[in-house]
């Protein structure tokens, strides 16, 4: 060999030995073998010397997923080991007497002498000397062990364990619960001194990691190694190593899924129908949710996917692209590892570098791009944003505001709320707006605030869900979110119109305190403010859409639980029995039955009285706001939305953000129920429902702390005092209250105070002011402008 050819042949892996492994055999003797890094061959080759091609099914009964050992495994576990007798085991650390199931029997368990040892477990037909051994279950760190339960107790009355291996399952069983308990100890604590096991995938996306500069090797990797390049055959076990057994996803069970090593397989099976079938958007939405569920499946899929998008035989064809296409799916919603994403990486810049200005080079270059920006997804793209994925285009989406008004923008599946909010308010004219603004998702009953990091695919993903749920319209509408300063806005401006929608929003949902009077103003108003002056032609909108029911409903309940509205009771008058005067007997039965039927015609009577009073209000309520709409003639739509803000601008709380609150308790004794919580620009007050004086207000500037104690109860200390309020808004309530003091602090142009402390906990969150008269940044607010 020339002198030049000896010397590259030296330079790689001491005398280029990664050449020299044995990577590949022909197509009928593959195999998929798991190995530790300790362990050698009876070939005396090192660890990584393994066959590393395309796996073969196993014809030994292990369901698919296991393939034959290699006679090198065998001989080093199993042969030499058998030549014992159960007296000469070195290393002995549990031995004894165990039930072990046996399937395929009429006896369904069966009494075998158990002998564990550092390597193994294993199970003979006695304990005496010479005794047949008569299976072995190699221990790796990939087994697994369940431990006993108390409901395989009462079904059985005995206590089990399971242990996992890669050819076998053992389910054991013992009438005493200590003994299992050693047992289960006793195995786990030899599989968790076991070194890592690899695959031969591992090992070769670790050599084309440390040659990824030398092409010549890579090519000879890939030529020589079928595991790494695309197949039509089956895969019948994972490319990546999965604990046996493992139950990791039994959360997922009502799903219908298999073990993670079960999964991995049939994910495989699945992109291989992606080939052939018409619509791939069910398959690849299936496999994106298959991801999402099981997360230890997304490296394997990744994995997947490099190799059957490597060494296609057609790459060009329609049916080979969908690999691209699931690929670029998978890379907007889930990152890889850092190990399998450099991988990834590597396979996109030698695709480019070997089909430059094509389809697949397209492709690459979009993943490439979006790995940079992918953040982990909270649901599986919509069939909308999967084919706009698979031909690299980006989504429109409809953002509505206060009023008919709506914008449409395009997003990608990296666009957060954030950034919608500032376009949106780039788009209307709102950037310098000392107001903040925010998207919400919301219906006709109900409303919440999208926070800013979302992402916006993920929300129009869960309004799509919400609608098949609910059948009712859901939209994402762009609002005001924190009213800082309501007296400056410009008449003439959208700004001013959204705050005129959002209010009246407040006085249909009763959230305004309001005598009667001003509630009917109101309604005229903006029935004024929609259509003009008042004619008998114009069709006039529903009074639910103009006037808070609640008002109505309490209304006509007080009406009707007045004494005078209530008819006499004409049992009460002739002094009906009590049931105390009954034996009980066949009579009762009858009595019951009489009593019962009487009451349900009750309610059904004061059902149909409360309709009819209802209409009756409504219609008195309807006619009184229409003689007040015709004498605001003249008033054009300016001015009535000034009117209606002045009468709105009497509460003390306008402006503020109410969320109801079932139960309000302080230190210093006080009890409420059902009240308000009014989050406002320069404080937070209490209000009893209906009343618009304030119980209690704390400006900001005496708020020490405030976060969530528990599930349902947001906490605020001010002063001495600690106040807890239990409610559902506690996410909301925190977002708006954190939005409030940024917005506070970046207006007055201070830095951040080096006085305070945040203490966070996954159960309790708490924000710590410093004592000072100004309130500081704690945490960024939801959309910030």
């Amino acid at each position: 060999m020339p002198l030049q050819g000896v010397c590259w042949f030296f330079c790689c892996r001491q005398g280029f030995s990664l050449l020299g492994r044995d990577y590949g055999e022909k197509e009928e003797e593959e195999s998929f073998e798991l190995r530790n890094k300790e362990d050698l061959t009876p070939n005396g080759r090192a660890p990584g010397e393994v066959i590393a091609s395309q796996p073969t099914c196993a014809g030994n009964g292990t369901n698919g997923h296991a393939v034959p050992q290699s006679p090198g495994e065998m001989k080093t576990l199993i042969i030499e080991k058998s030549k014992m007798g159960v007296e000469e085991e070195p290393e002995l650390l549990v031995k004894g007497w165990l039930l072990r199931e046996v399937r395929g029997s009429w006896v369904k368990q069966r009494r075998y002498w158990f002998v564990l040892s550092q390597d193994s477990l294993d199970y003979y037909s006695g304990a005496e000397k010479g005794a047949r051994r008569l299976g072995t279950l190699v221990l790796t760190n990939l087994c697994s062990v369940i431990w006993p339960n108390k409901q395989t107790y009462k079904e059985t009355g005995y206590w089990s364990i399971t242990v996992y291996g890669r050819k076998h399952c053992y389910r054991l069983y013992t009438r005493h619960f200590n003994e299992a308990v050693h047992w289960a100890c006793a195995i786990q604590k030899i599989i968790d001194t076991k070194s890592p096991v690899e695959t031969p995938t591992q090992l070769l996306i670790r050599d084309i990691e440390e040659n990824k500069f030398n092409p010549e090797v890579v090519e000879h990797i890939y030529e020589h190694n079928t595991i790494l390049k695309y197949t039509q055959g089956p895969l019948y076990a994972p490319l990546l190593p999965f604990p046996y057994g493992s139950i990791e996803h039994t959360y997922h069970s009502g799903k219908g899924y298999g073990s993670v090593r079960e999964e991995a397989v049939r994910i495989f099976n699945c992109l291989q129908q992606l080939e052939s079938v018409r619509e791939p958007v069910p398959i690849i939405q299936g496999v994106l949710q298959t991801c999402l569920d099981l997360r230890p499946l997304r490296d394997e899929v990744y994995c997947q996917l490099v190799k059957q998008t490597s060494y296609t035989p057609s790459p060009y064809t329609a049916a080979h692209l969908r690999y691209w296409q699931l690929l670029t799916c998978m890379s907007c919603t889930f990152l890889p590892g850092p190990t399998v994403l450099k991988y990834l990486r590597f396979h996109l810049k030698r695709i480019q570098s070997q089909s430059p200005e094509s389809e697949m080079d397209n492709y690459a270059s979009f993943i490439s791009e979006a790995l940079d920006k992918t953040k982990c997804r909270e649901c599986v793209p919509s069939w909308e944003e999967i084919q706009m994925l698979m031909s690299r285009q980006e989504m429109l989406c409809t953002v509505h505001y206060p009023g008919p008004g709506s914008c449409q923008l395009y997003i990608s599946s990296h666009t957060t709320a954030n950034e919608v909010v500032r376009r949106m308010q780039e788009k209307l004219g709102l950037q310098d707006s000392k107001n903040t603004f925010a998207l919400y998702e919301q219906n006709a009953l109900w409303e919440q605030p999208v926070a800013g990091s979302a992402l916006i695919a993920d929300v129009l993903t869960s309004i799509t869900n919400k609608e098949s749920e609910s059948k009712s319209q859901w939209k994402l509408c762009f609002k005001l979110y924190c009213l800082l300063d309501a007296d400056n806005i410009s008449v003439d401006s959208i700004e001013y119109f959204f705050l005129f929608e959002q209010c009246h929003d407040m006085v249909v949902r009763g959230q305004l305190p309001a005598c009667e009077e001003d509630l009917q103003a109101l309604a005229a108003l903006r029935l004024q403010c929609l259509m003009g002056d008042f004619s008998t032609h114009v069709p006039c909108p529903p009074l639910d859409e103009l006037y808070p029911g609640r008002m109505l409903e309490t209304q006509v309940l007080v009406s009707l639980s007045s004494p005078q509205a209530m008819p006499p009771c004409k049992g009460a008058a002739q002094g009906c029995p009590t049931m105390q005067r009954f034996p009980t007997g066949l009579l009762a039965g009858t009595l019951w039955s009489h009593t019962a039927t009487a009451a349900h015609k009750q309610k059904v009577e004061q059902d149909i009285r409360l309709r009819s009073r209802l209409k009756e209000e409504a219609a008195a309520v309807m006619a009184s706001i229409l003689e007040r709409w015709k004498g605001l003639a003249g008033y054009n739509r300016r001015d009535s939305m000034a009117a209606y803000l002045a009468i709105a601008r009497q509460w003390s709380g306008f402006g503020c953000t109410l969320y109801e609150v079932d139960f309000y308790i302080s230190s210093s004794g006080s009890f409420s129920q059902k009240l308000w919580l009014g989050v406002a620009a320069t404080s937070v007050s209490l209000y009893k429902q209906g009343e618009s004086e304030a119980l209690e207000s704390f400006p900001y500037g005496q708020i020490c702390s405030y976060g969530v104690s528990d599930s349902n109860t947001f906490k605020i200390t001010a002063g001495d005092r600690d106040l807890l309020f239990e409610t559902n808004k506690l996410t909301e309530i925190m977002q708006l209250m954190n939005a409030y003091f940024n917005a506070i602090h970046r207006q007055r142009g201070k830095g951040e105070d080096p006085d305070i402390t945040i203490t966070e906990s996954t159960e309790m969150s708490f924000r710590h002011l410093a004592p000072t008269p100004t309130p500081t940044l704690l945490e960024l607010p939801s959309h910030p402008v």
